[in-house]
C-alpha cells in the first residue's frame, strides 16, 4: 500500500448561519446575528481544497450532515416559542470543522494495522452533540474496507470527546510509526474545557495504540479561558515539527519533554508571546492552520488571510521565513465565512493516513469533481441566510433541496 495523508475538508453545508452557539469560541459568539453566506462559503472552502490539490496533495471531502435535524426538533418539542438557540442547534452547519469530526489513528499506529476512526460525541454543546451518529454512518461509507479501516462509535457522553482537534501525530513520515498526543482540558474555568482526559484515553485504547508512544498533556487553562476552546486553536503538528504558542499547554516544557521522550525528533518552533499574544494568534488563528509536507518534502503553513491582516502575526511569520526553521512556505487562503463562526483552516479538514484506493472514491476530490460541487453550490445553495430565517419552512425546504442535489450529483443517496 503507498500511504500518504489525505485532508477530508468538510464541504459548508446550505444552512450556514451565525446563532453564536458555542460557548468559548469567541468569533463564533461576537458575530451572532449576522447575517451569513451559505454560498460563498461553501466556494471559499472548494477553493482551500483546490489549493491543496493544486501543490500536489491528497485531497477528500465530507458531506453536510442532514439539517434541519427533525430528530432533534421532536426530541425537544420545539415549536415557534421555544428559544431560539434550541431551533438555531437543529440547523447548525457546524459539521463542516471536520476537525471534529473524528479521532484518527492511521495503520502504522495500531495493534491491528488498520487505520482506526472514532466519531467525536461533542457532548459539551447541543447544536455539535447531534451529529456524530450521522457523521459516524457517512465514515461507514467512506472508510467501508474493513480489511484497512475501523470506525468506532463515539465514547460515552459521561466523557467529552472533540476529536482531531486535541490530537496530533508526529512522526519521521506519514507511512512510518508515529507518536499520538493527545490534549486535554481541565473543568472549572468560565469556558468549558471539551476534550475529557478519560475519553482520550479511551480512544487511545480502542485503536490499540502502544502507550509508550501515546502521549496525554493537559491544555493550558489561560487558554483555553482566552478563546482556545480546542488544542488545534494554539498548536498543530506535522511530521517531526510541533508548531505552537508559548502558553498552550499547562506544562509547557513538561509537555515537551514528555513528548520527546517518546518522539526524540521532535522539533519546536514556538511563538513567544511577547511577538504575538495569546490573543492575537487566537483572534488570527495563527495556528489553527494546515501544517502540511509538500511532495519535495518542504513544510507549508496555510493560514487564514487574517494573519496577514495583523502586524504582530505577519512579522513574525516573514522573520521565520527569513531563518532556517522547518516551515518554507505561509499560504494565506480566504475562509472568512468560516473565520466568522469561529472555525480556520485547520477547523474545516480531518487529516486521514491511507493509501487512496482503499477510500471510496466518491469521497476524493479532483479537478472535474471540484467543478461539479461548485456547480451544485452555486446552483442550490442560498446565497444569504438572516437570523430570522431560521426556523422558515420555505429555507427548510430549500436547505433539504440543496444537500439532496449534491447527494444526488455525487452517487451517494444512501446517506440521505
Amino acid at each position: 500500500m503507498k500511504l500518504v495523508e489525505i485532508n477530508f475538508d468538510g464541504i459548508v453545508g446550505p444552512s450556514h448561519n451565525y446563532a453564536g452557539l458555542s460557548l468559548g469560541n469567541l468569533a463564533a459568539t461576537a458575530n451572532a446575528g449576522e447575517s451569513s453566506y451559505p454560498r460563498a462559503a461553501a466556494l471559499q472552502g472548494v477553493a482551500k481544497m483546490r489549493g491543496n490539490m493544486a501543490r500536489g496533495l491528497a485531497q477528500g471531502f465530507l458531506l453536510p450532515l442532514p439539517r434541519p435535524n427533525h430528530g432533534l426538533i421532536d426530541a425537544l418539542a420545539l415549536d415557534e416559542q421555544a428559544p431560539r438557540a434550541l431551533l438555531a442547534a437543529a440547523w447548525s452547519a457546524s459539521s463542516m470543522w471536520t476537525a471534529n469530526a473524528a479521532t484518527v489513528s492511521p495503520a502504522p499506529d495500531t495493534a491491528d494495522g488498520r487505520c482506526h476512526l472514532t466519531a467525536a460525541n461533542l457532548v459539551t454543546m447541543l447544536h455539535r452533540s447531534q451529529e456524530w451518529p450521522d457523521t459516524a454512518r457517512q465514515l461507514r461509507v467512506a472508510f467501508a474496507d474493513s480489511a484497512h479501516f475501523a470506525v468506532h462509535d463515539a465514547v460515552p457522553p459521561a466523557f467529552g470527546d472533540e476529536g482531531a482537534a486535541n490530537h496530533m501525530r508526529l512522526c519521521t513520515a506519514h507511512d512510518a510509526p508515529g507518536v499520538e498526543v493527545f490534549v486535554y482540558g481541565r473543568t472549572g474555568g468560565k469556558f468549558p474545557a471539551r476534550q475529557h482526559e478519560q475519553a482520550s484515553r479511551a480512544v487511545a485504547r480502542l485503536h490499540g495504540l502502544t502507550p509508550a508512544r501515546t502521549v496525554f498533556v493537559e491544555q493550558n487553562p489561560v487558554a483555553i479561558e482566552a478563546g482556545a476552546f480546542h488544542n488545534d486553536v494554539v498548536a498543530v503538528a506535522n511530521g517531526n515539527v510541533l508548531f505552537t504558542h508559548a502558553e498552550a499547554f499547562a506544562d509547557q516544557q513538561g509537555a515537551y519533554g514528555a513528548i520527546r521522550d517518546a518522539f526524540p525528533e521532535l522539533e519546536v518552533v514556538e511563538v513567544p508571546s511577547e511577538a504575538v499574544s495569546l490573543a492575537e494568534a487566537i483572534k488570527t488563528y495563527l495556528f489553527n492552520a494546515q501544517l502540511l509536507t509538500l511532495p519535495a518534502g518542504e513544510m507549508a503553513l496555510v493560514v487564514p488571510e487574517e494573519c496577514r491582516e495583523s502586524a504582530a502575526v505577519w512579522g513574525w511569520c516573514e522573520g521565520m521565513l527569513a531563518g532556517n526553521g522547518p516551515i518554507r512556505q505561509v499560504i494565506p487562503v480566504d475562509v472568512r465565512q468560516s473565520m466568522a463562526n469561529g472555525g480556520g483552516p485547520a477547523c474545516l479538514r480531518l487529516r486521514v493516513v491511507a493509501d487512496p484506493a482503499t477510500v471510496d472514491p466518491r469521497f476524493l476530490l479532483d479537478e472535474a469533481k471540484a467543478d461539479l460541487l461548485e456547480r451544485v453550490i452555486g446552483a442550490h445553495w442560498p446565497e444569504q441566510i438572516d437570523p430570522a430565517d431560521i426556523g422558515s419552512p420555505a429555507l427548510a425546504r430549500d436547505v433539504v433541496a440543496a444537500r439532496g442535489k449534491l447527494l444526488e450529483a455525487l452517487d451517494l443517496s444512501c446517506l440521505a
